[in-house]
């Protein structure tokens, strides 16, 4: 598989706390991998990191070096605004702007001097499963949706700049059971256009979605493989003791 989105090296830091530590790891295109490991792990770290998010932090140290294909994503030529545009992100807790269903998804792209015509926002809830459900509410506050459907408007704001990447940081985490599953059936359905790298604590997230799995403690990168293999033969002891339940 092509390799989309690398970490060479990669250690970051936050004045004298080390939280990632010589980190190498390549995810292919068009694949779900899974971060999975205890909270602290580092498992967020790394995921922000591949669209700038700490840039905001001014005591933060990386080294090494990502790339988003062969472009080194921490170049001083390289632009955050366009990083941004082909590295999209999905938090943990729906964001929605305090705007219309339909400002959510045209603001991102007007901001980045893309076409925002009607056809363009169809496109991107269509994407998102939430067409059928807003269609004929486009114009009512976005806060006044679901959390579900919050959560989908925020990745249809994502799809709608068309990015290579999709970062997501437990993207269910605040969502009920139903909800997570037209989360999951959707991130499934997305892999096709975009390369997705979701961090979870839910075990069973992890195998209904990813192709990949990484686990990851202290900082490090333990153990990474197929789904499959790394739920049921993992390697090394410590995986199998997280993925187990014996500790997180």
């Amino acid at each position: 598989m092509k390799t989309k989105l690398s970490a060479e090296n990669l250690a970051i830091s936050f004045g004298s706390k080390q939280v990632l530590k010589g980190i190498n790891i390549t995810f292919a295109a068009h694949e779900v991998t899974a971060l999975i490991g205890p909270s602290g792990c580092g498992k967020s770290t790394l995921l922000r990191s591949f669209n700038r998010m700490h840039d905001l932090s001014p005591d933060a140290k990386i080294t090494g070096t990502l790339r988003l294909e062969d472009m080194d994503l921490y170049s001083r030529n390289v632009p955050v605004t366009e990083i941004r545009k082909r590295i999209g992100m999905v938090f943990q807790k729906a964001n929605p702007f305090p705007k219309s269903i339909y400002d959510n998804i045209a603001y991102g792209l007007k901001i980045n001097n893309l076409p925002a015509g009607k056809e363009v926002i169809e496109k991107a809830l269509r994407e998102a499963f939430l067409w059928e459900e807003v269609k004929n509410d486009l114009k009512m506050p976005a806060t006044r949706l679901s959390g579900g459907q919050q959560q989908r408007l925020c990745i249809a704001r994502a799809v709608a700049l068309r990015p290579e990447v999709i970062l997501m940081d437990e993207p269910c985490s605040a969502l009920d059971p139903v909800s997570t599953l037209k989360i999951e059936e959707l991130i499934v359905h997305l892999k096709e256009k975009y390369t997705i790298v979701i961090v979870t604590h839910n075990m069973q997230q992890a195998q209904r979605i990813a192709d990949k799995t990484v686990f990851m403690y202290l900082g490090e990168v333990k153990e990474e493989g197929d789904t499959d293999q790394i739920f049921n033969n993992p390697k090394h002891e410590m995986t199998a003791n997280y993925v187990n339940g014996q500790f997180g």
